[in-house]
């Protein structure tokens, strides 16, 4: 069996008295599919924040290709390999598609030529290259979403973290970025979804993980984790379903 991609062990992460998150433990297998899913408050955002270098935890490693990162900033932890998205999108206003894509690009030191055809390739891939020349202020709601798929894969990550990647998308759209996700999966990327939308995260995820208060409780196939009781309990109070 191969080494994990990416493992966090005994994390934690304080906001003066309040802790926020852990200690954790976690692993990301390569080419893995992994849920992460939890009330509002539940650490969900603050362990993401410390894979990506936003927070350094007080307490605790994480390893990613069997180097450890723990202190590593951010824009290396990207450059080394792991990119996110946002709940919301926020592109680069005033600039078209396919300016939003050369902006990381160059902050990578891509060459102009390489950079425009990696660009295009990218917009291709999520389904904008129709938009490409478009600004981003005439894009939808789920192509923002894929703008924000995009700019993240300019980059060629080996772990995407997509956080809320279909908040407030139709049942049509969330498929549509569904199967997006499972083609970029197919590619070798690694994906931890973050995600409320039940039936999208255990349709996509592989395992899952259920975080409150800043504890994991439940960790398993999306089957096992939904019949937990721990997990019906966290969700829907001492009152399970049946």
């Amino acid at each position: 069996m191969s080494a994990p991609l990416l493992t966090v062990r005994g994390v934690t992460k304080t906001f003066g008295a309040l802790r926020a998150l852990g200690p954790v433990d976690v692993d990301l297998m390569p080419g893995e599919r992994l849920g992460l899913i939890g009330p509002n408050g539940s650490g969900k955002t603050t362990l993401i924040n410390c894979i990506t270098g936003l927070f350094f935890p007080e307490e605790g490693t994480i390893t990613f290709n069997g180097e450890d990162i723990t202190r590593l900033p951010a824009y290396l932890r990207a450059r080394k390999g792991i990119s996110r998205t946002f709940q919301i999108p926020r592109p680069f206003t005033g600039m078209s598609v396919l300016e939003n894509l050369l902006v990381p690009l160059d902050y990578l030191g891509t060459r102009a030529k390489k950079a425009r055809d990696r660009a295009d390739e990218v917009l291709i891939q999520v389904g904008l290259d129709a938009r490409r020349d478009n600004a981003v202020e005439t894009l939808s709601q789920l192509e923002l979403r894929k703008l924000e798929l995009a700019r993240v894969l300019v980059a060629d990550p080996k772990v995407l973290i997509a956080d809320e990647a279909m908040a407030g998308l139709s049942e049509a759209e969330i498929d549509d970025i569904l199967a997006l996700l499972f083609k970029l999966n197919e590619a070798g990327v690694a994906i931890i979804m973050i995600e409320h939308i039940m039936h999208a995260v255990m349709r996509f995820s592989q395992r899952m993980i259920c975080l409150e208060t800043g504890n994991m409780v439940a960790c398993g196939t999306p089957k096992e984790v939904a019949e937990d009781p721990k997990v019906q309990k966290v969700y829907f109070g001492e009152q399970t379903h049946r």
